[in-house]
């Protein structure tokens, strides 16, 4: 199964791409994470707001080919690790590939979000969305080592 984390934002800081590489690197080939960057659409003084996170909708579903796909979202369903490793075993086992859906400050776009296989929520709070590819990565591969007994999670 591959992991594919497609994320509004590019020009990520260094810490950034230094923590998501780490991680990255731990996880095998049959659990690989690979990151791909979306180029926000237009914001500023005088911007259409609704049509930029529309073009970004856009330009993640031509990254798309039949994957399961779990949209980030603070309004979706809080899961612990233990339940995140139990979601990546079935990730597994269904036989699709996965693409974790991360929207630009506006969030997703609505009909992207609506068509999403499953809804994640990291938390509550509102994190800046560099932080969040971090956070995920980890936790996938927290999620991961949990899946192969692997003394990571304690």
């Amino acid at each position: 199964m591959k992991l594919k984390l497609l994320a509004v934002g590019t020009r990520m800081p260094d810490w950034v791409e230094r923590g998501v590489a780490e991680y990255r690197q731990r996880m095998p080939r049959d659990f690989a994470l690979e990151v791909i960057e979306i180029a926000p659409g237009a914001r500023g003084k005088n911007a259409d707001v609704a049509r930029a996170v529309a073009l970004e909708g856009q330009r993640m579903r031509q990254r798309l080919n039949g994957e399961l796909c779990v949209a980030l979202e603070v309004t979706g369903q809080a899961w612990s690790t233990e339940r995140l490793a139990g979601e990546a075993d079935r990730w597994r086992h269904s036989g699709r590939d996965v693409a974790l859906l991360v929207g630009g400050p506006e969030g997703l776009e609505p009909a992207l979000s609506a068509s999403a296989d499953q809804r994640w929520s990291l938390s509550p709070l509102t994190l800046p969305h560099p932080m969040v590819r971090l956070i995920i990565a980890e936790q996938l591969y927290r999620a991961w080592t949990l899946l192969v007994g692997h003394p990571y999670h304690r």
